[in-house]
């Protein structure tokens, strides 16, 4: 494990410039995280660069690279541990490991296996608590979908396995009740051997699920309108809505609702259509979502078609969709804005209002689908 001495050894006086260490953890020289200071609001991604070298990044909300951690394999979501400095990235489908990173240290403190016959999905949540971690799992043999529980105090031992009476699961979220995961359930059967092909296109059962954290018990399905509408990402507001998103599997020609949001109170569950012409630009596909902690708004990305979706859920309408070329992952900046992430390398704040965008900053990187706050 690379120290914090080590981790902070070298020159810090030219301001702006990127520093190496022997272990390969970059950093900005002049950030305040790389001298040891505290910083808020620290975003966590997985990127790429050119040479297809695969690393965990860190940037603060005005867009300046903190640090890059090399890893072996490309990474996708994470979660931040409530209570302490530790942020959870997992692998991208089909990954057999997660990452402990102390954010506070700038070092990859565990890594943890999926388990024989397992690999995990990309994604997970923790407790209110920050004890127990909850991951979406392929248990391949039979294409069983689970959620693993590890618990962190026990140096995030696996300490239980719920199946979920499906296939695919990806992302999940900790509803505001503190015992309800909302989940995903993407519907598609994989296998590593086979890569990423998928096996049951014709077949497939998504659905967006509600688990009780601790017994497992499956408390509410909702179906898709479609069974090739692959549920995937999803966000929850403090007022327990959520917003998920899809990505259909289905014939090219049709351009079907890609958006659905579940009311937590009502359990009302209902399908977001865009005007024609911009639903049919989004080519069946959505990346990211976030809600805004402040307004009754969520953005969700739309890579395929160089935009964001601003809507508001509460009034039923489209806010705006600005062009955002190749947008990857998404956040609230707090203030009823986002800050949105590209696969070409670039760092975007959307404000809340208004019809600009700011770019925040521009990286020869490569950011995956998520943006995850510390």
């Amino acid at each position: 494990m690379l120290s914090r001495r080590d981790f902070l050894h070298g020159s810090l006086t030219a301001a702006g410039a990127c520093v190496t260490l022997a272990a390969g953890v970059t950093f900005g020289a002049g950030a305040a995280w790389a001298r040891g200071e505290n910083v808020a609001g620290m975003m966590l991604s997985a990127v790429d660069d050119d040479a297809g070298r695969h690393f965990i990044a860190g940037a603060n909300v005005s867009g300046e690279l903190l640090f890059r951690m090399p890893v072996p394999e490309r990474c996708h979501g994470g979660c931040p541990r409530p209570g302490s400095a530790e942020v959870v990235m997992f692998p991208r489908r089909p990954g057999y490991h997660f990452y402990v990173v102390d954010v506070a240290k700038g070092e990859i403190q565990r890594t943890v296996g999926a388990g024989e016959d397992h690999h995990f999905y990309g994604h997970g949540a923790f407790s209110p608590d920050g004890r127990f971690l909850y991951v979406t799992t392929n248990h391949y043999i039979d294409g069983e979908g689970l959620i693993s529980v590890f618990d962190a105090d026990r140096q995030y031992a696996r300490v239980a396995r719920h199946p979920l009476g499906g296939i695919g699961p990806h992302e999940l979220r900790l509803h505001p009740d503190g015992n309800t995961l909302v989940i995903g359930l993407g519907g598609i059967k994989t296998h590593p051997d086979l890569d990423r092909i998928k096996l049951n296109l014709d077949t497939m059962r998504p659905a967006l699920l509600l688990m009780d954290r601790h017994s497992g018990e499956i408390t509410g399905r909702f179906a898709p309108s479609h069974h090739q509408l692959s549920c995937r990402h999803l966000d929850i507001g403090a007022d327990g809505v959520v917003v998920a998103g899809y990505q259909f599997q289905g014939p090219a020609w049709k351009s079907p609702p890609l958006i659905a949001v579940l009311d937590g109170r009502t359990r009302e569950f209902r399908e977001i259509s865009l005007p024609e012409a911009l639903q049919t630009s989004l080519r069946n596909y959505t990346a990211s979502v976030a809600i805004s902690p402040t307004l009754p708004q969520f953005a969700i990305t739309a890579p395929r078609a160089n935009r964001v979706i601003i809507y508001d859920y509460a009034e039923n309408r489209l806010v705006k969709a600005p062009e955002v070329s190749d947008g990857a992952g998404v956040i609230s900046d707090g203030a009823g804005g986002f800050i949105v992430s590209t696969g070409g390398g670039g760092l975007f704040e959307i404000p809340g209002s208004g019809d600009g965008i700011q770019r925040l900053a521009s990286y020869s990187l490569h950011w995956d689908n998520h943006l995850t706050l510390a």
